[in-house]
Order: structure tokens, then sequence, then C-alpha cells
């Protein structure tokens, strides 16, 4: 049946579901808008404090509220409408998206009385808010989309993602360099209340049955246990954590973009970008030939490919070829992107989807924030450079490592699971 639905003329096989296409369309939009506000705070923190540590600080302090409450988030997509949940999580990044246009006015001001702390604690708020999002939303599609069509659904929703990835730090980079702050952030505004329109006209699905009785913290442990439980499901989501965590360069982007590659708020979003155009060139590859066979190789040479991308735009001061090592580093970054959410799809039962998918977004979503902060702390402490030349052998390491001590991660084919 896998096989089947992979034919060339098979290739664009969810788009035929209307339900698919108007959740994937909300999801575009309020990604651009998330990606925009990413790189126009970015900047603006460091314009503010021209510190390094202050970027990371941004990850961080998205990071503490998301890992607070993200097995609870999972345990609420799993008992409620997963639609409403999503819808909300949405609604407040809205008006988290007016209160940093609204503080724009008077950052200037503000900043000397309270510095960038006012900054950082919206950024807190978006954390909380994506906590819920994203169970609520990974759950929700396993639902509106057919079980044979996973990895095609898989690969779509990560080829959507990048490519507004891709427009988001380049329309926010530009947008701030040649219009000002105000107009980037009213963009974002924009953008996110567009997507409103199409969360909260989706299609309700019922929640899955589930055990009756079953209390809080036996319905967290559930999801847990079952990750921890299967070596390969829980290998890819290490994997993939410890090179985000390490291997991620993206929140000295702003460092590299002014001291190193001499280049301003519009050369920033071309970077921010990057990765993002690989990725959906990939992605589109892999819609007509899909990672299924010798799935477990490909994920540890495409991590592996990731850090070596990353050691040598750390060592490299030309724009066009830090472009295109990023951009390589985002090809790389897609084949594990899909290959892990098709192994999280297909392994996990309905009734569990949220919590799993809160345990996911430990691993994974946390990685990016925390690898943030990673960042941001090495080059305070080891220099720009070697801090990301460190994390990238570090990617390296772990692959290795990963190789030896999870060998049915190693020997795993998407084609035979079942």
């Amino acid at each position: 049946m896998t096989e089947t639905i992979y034919k060339k003329n098979n290739a664009y096989a969810v788009w035929h579901l209307k339900d698919f296409r108007r959740f994937i369309t909300g999801r575009f939009f309020l990604t651009i808008a998330i990606q925009m506000q990413s790189v126009i705070v970015g900047w603006q923190v460091y314009d503010l404090t021209h510190d390094p540590f202050s970027l990371g600080l941004i990850g961080l302090s998205e990071a503490i509220p998301f890992l607070g409450v993200a097995l609870f988030a999972g345990h609420v997509a799993d008992l409620f409408n997963r639609k409403i949940i999503i819808s909300i999580a949405a609604t407040a990044y809205v008006v988290c998206a007016f209160i940093l246009l609204y503080m724009s006015y008077s950052m200037q001001t503000l900043y000397l009385t309270a510095g960038v702390l006012p900054l950082y604690i919206v950024i807190a708020i978006t954390g909380l808010a994506r906590a819920f999002f994203f169970p609520a939303q990974s759950a929700y599609m396993a639902q509106i989309v057919p079980r044979n069509l996973y990895a095609n659904s898989s690969t779509w929703n990560s080829t959507v993602w990048h490519i507004a990835a891709v427009s988001g730090p380049a329309a926010g980079g530009l947008v701030y360099g040649f219009a000002g702050i105000h107009s980037a952030f009213l963009c974002v505004v924009f953008f996110s209340v567009f997507s409103l329109m199409f969360f909260y006209t989706s299609k309700s699905v019922p929640v899955p049955v589930r055990k009756a009785g079953e209390g809080i913290f036996t319905s967290l442990s559930t999801g847990i246990k079952f990750v921890f439980g299967h070596q390969v499901l829980l290998g890819a989501l290490a994997l993939d954590m410890f090179a985000v965590l390490f291997g991620g360069a993206v929140a000295l982007l702003p460092v590299f973009a002014s001291e190193i590659l001499h280049t301003g708020p519009q050369g920033l979003g071309f970077l921010r970008a990057a990765p993002a155009v690989g990725a959906v060139l990939m992605a589109m590859i892999l819609a007509y030939h899909p990672p299924i066979h010798r799935s477990g190789i490909k994920l540890l040479w495409a991590v592996g490919g990731f850090g070596v991308c990353i050691i040598f735009f750390a060592l490299s001061g030309n724009f066009w070829l830090s472009l295109g090592l990023l951009a390589l580093s985002g090809m790389f970054d897609n084949v594990s992107v899909i290959i892990r959410g098709t192994i999280l799809q297909m392994y996990t039962p309905d009734e569990m989807r949220g919590r799993v998918a809160s345990v996911n977004s430990l691993f994974v979503g946390s990685s990016n924030e925390l690898g943030s902060f990673e960042s941001g702390l090495a080059a305070r402490l080891m220099k720009l450079v070697p801090s990301v030349v460190f994390g990238g052998g570090m990617t390296v390491m772990i692959v290795l490592a990963t190789a030896g001590f999870a060998p049915k991660l190693r020997k795993m084919e998407i084609k035979g699971m079942k």
C-alpha cells in the first residue's frame, strides 16, 4: 500500500483532500508571520544590545514556558477538540503580534528603563501558545489524512512549512530594511490574522476515545513510556534534538551578517531563508522519490551532512558561499524532518497522538530555542566562529555515536513499517 501511492502521478495525492488544503494554508500564513517576527525581533534586540548572548536569551525566553507546559499540552490535545486548541493558540500569536507592533513605537524609550525584558516577556507568551499549538496540529493532521498518505502528507507539510520559512525571513528582513520596523511588525499582524480565517473554518474532528478513568499523571507517563519503548522512534528524536541543539547557527546569523559578512537586515533575511530554500528543493525531490528504502542510513547521512555544512559555514567569510552552505544544510535537514515525521505518524495510535507529539516537541521543538541559547552562550565563551565549528563537530560525533548505539534505527526502512 505504501509503495503504490508514490507513483509519479500520485506525488500530489494529499492535495486532493479539502481539509488538508484548508489546514495547511492556515499554517502556511501563520508560519510566515512567526518567521518574520523572529527575524525582526532578532535584529531589534541585537541593534539595541550589540550582544550575541542577548540573541540566545530570545530562544531561552521561549523555551522555558514551552518546556514547562509541553507535556500537559499534549494531554489537553488528547482530551479536547483539537481544532479549537489550534484556533485559540493561533489567536494568542495574533495578540502577541499586536503587542510587538505597539511596543515598536516606544521601544527606544522603554529600553532605557526596562532593557529588552519586555520583548522577552512577549516571546515567552508565544512559547506558551506554541506548546499547545504543536501537539494539537500534529494530532489533527493525522486525523484528516488517510494512513496510506502519511508519508506523502509529511513531505508536503514540510514543503509548505519551508516555503513559508523562505518567505518569512526574507520578507521580514526586506521590509525591516526598506520600510522600517513598524511596517515589518504590521505585516506580521496581517499574516497572523489572515491565518485565523482558515483555522476557525477548518473541519472539526471528534477526539478519539481514551481509556476511562485515566488520571493526568498516568496519561502523561503513557506518552513518555510509548516513545522511550521504541528504539527507532527514540533514536530518531534524540538524533535530531542533539543535532539542532549543537549544530544550529540560526540564532547567531545577525552577528554573522553584521560582523563577518558585512550585510544589513536585507542580507540577514536571505541568510535566514537559505536553509528553507534548500529544504523546499529537497522536499520536491522527495515527493517523487520518498526515502522509504534504507531510511535509517539516509537519516544518519543527512544529519551528518548537516553538521559538516555548519562547520564550513562558520569558516566562510563570503556571503554567497555562506548562503549556499546554509541552503545545503537545509536540504540535509529536510530529509531528517520527513523521515521523522513519517515514523511519528505511522507508529502512534490516534488516542495518543497529542501526548506523543508533545514528547516529540520536548525533543525537537525545544531544541531550536535551547540551541539558540547554547549558541549564544558558546559564542560568548569561545568566540563566534570557534563556537559554531564546535557545534557542527559535535553534530557529526553524535551521528557516529547514534549509528553505533541504535542499530534498529540504522537498519530501519519506512517501506516495511506497519
